[in-house]
């Protein structure tokens, strides 16, 4: 079983995936979108998207880092993968999944679904300007509309040379609404021969087991489950070997923060930092109620040392912690 942590736009960029791949053993990271139009972007670009190309491709931790490209044009698409390849990328994944109006709007992401044939084309396309050595993978959803295309789509790109398939278990008009419809993934792994993932409302051990038993997929791509729970991973393969293990308590994610915070100083502009943390907590509070207080306590709070001096506050105001987490 291998577990990958999902490319959510604004959610997950350099500073959380090493964060989160610090916390359990993940197998593959995915940036943030790279969204590519009518040109050949400048090496900086990635860079910003993928601090990791200059460590060789991975996290701090050594996990694998694919580099996504969002665009309509199979050639710009082409160039930008071939360019990101070039520089280093572990991998190459290419989104047909984001369901978001502006991004739609400009030919990219979940629309393209409309289309298999111009899916196919991109996927192709991108294929044949990496190298073989560079894996290419697709992300997708069931459809755009509805899954009558699906098939299509997958046959297409299981015709064109990808490496895997992500699903993301929804349409696009499904967007993230529970629940995800992981027996339509069945689908792909009925028409492919090269791996499929599942994605989709994987919250916990039993949804993880649950998604494996009902999509017949083997990988799983963990989304806000991750982000709600950063030691799931963990869970996830501790369940699947029918061993015991507690989750982590507040207290030691409450130490997470912290580091988080630390990060966030370090990677952005000052008067930046303070919006990850919060983003962060917003997605803790589902699972540790916790969470929700602190925000509380932290959201009018704009400077960093400010954010420092409470979090060090809380942390000095909680119980012990049993073991290092960091």
């Amino acid at each position: 079983m291998r577990l990958m942590i999902a490319p959510m736009e604004g959610v997950v960029d350099h500073t959380m995936r090493t964060l989160l791949t610090s916390v359990s053993k993940v197998d593959r990271c995915v940036t943030e979108f790279v969204r590519v139009n009518d040109q050949l972007l400048p090496p900086r670009v990635f860079h910003r998207y993928c601090p990791e190309l200059k460590q060789g491709g991975v996290t701090p931790s050594g996990v694998p880092v694919f580099v996504q490209i969002l665009g309509g044009d199979p050639q710009v698409v082409a160039e930008n993968a071939a360019r990101a390849a070039e520089l280093g990328a572990a991998g190459i994944d290419l989104n047909f999944g984001c369901p978001a109006k502006t991004v739609n709007n400009s030919n990219g992401g979940s629309i393209l679904l409309r289309n298999p044939e111009h899916v196919a084309a991109i996927a192709s396309a991108a294929r044949a300007a990496v190298p073989s050595s560079v894996p290419v993978t697709v992300k997708t959803r069931l459809g755009y509309e509805d899954g009558a295309l699906f098939e299509d789509i997958v046959r297409g790109i299981g015709e064109t040379g990808a490496d895997e398939l992500t699903v993301h278990a929804r349409t696009k008009r499904h967007g993230y609404r529970p629940p995800a419809y992981w027996e339509e993934i069945a689908i792909a792994r009925e028409l492919l021969d090269i791996p499929v993932i599942a994605n989709g409302e994987i919250w916990s051990p039993d949804d993880a087991r649950r998604c494996r038993e009902v999509s017949g997929c083997e990988d799983l791509m963990l989304g806000r489950g991750a982000l709600c729970r950063p030691d799931l991973p963990d869970l996830i393969r501790a369940d699947d070997m029918a061993e015991d293990r507690a989750p982590l308590r507040w207290e030691e994610v409450l130490l997470l923060v912290q580091t988080y915070l630390e990060a966030t100083i370090d990677a952005y502009d000052a008067h930046c930092v303070g919006n990850p943390i919060k983003q962060w907590l917003v997605y803790l509070r589902s699972y540790y109620p916790q969470a929700a207080i602190l925000f509380e306590n932290i959201k009018r709070l704009r400077d960093p040392e400010a954010l420092r001096a409470q979090l060090a506050a809380e942390v000095k105001a909680a119980p012990a912690v049993g073991r290092s987490v960091a």
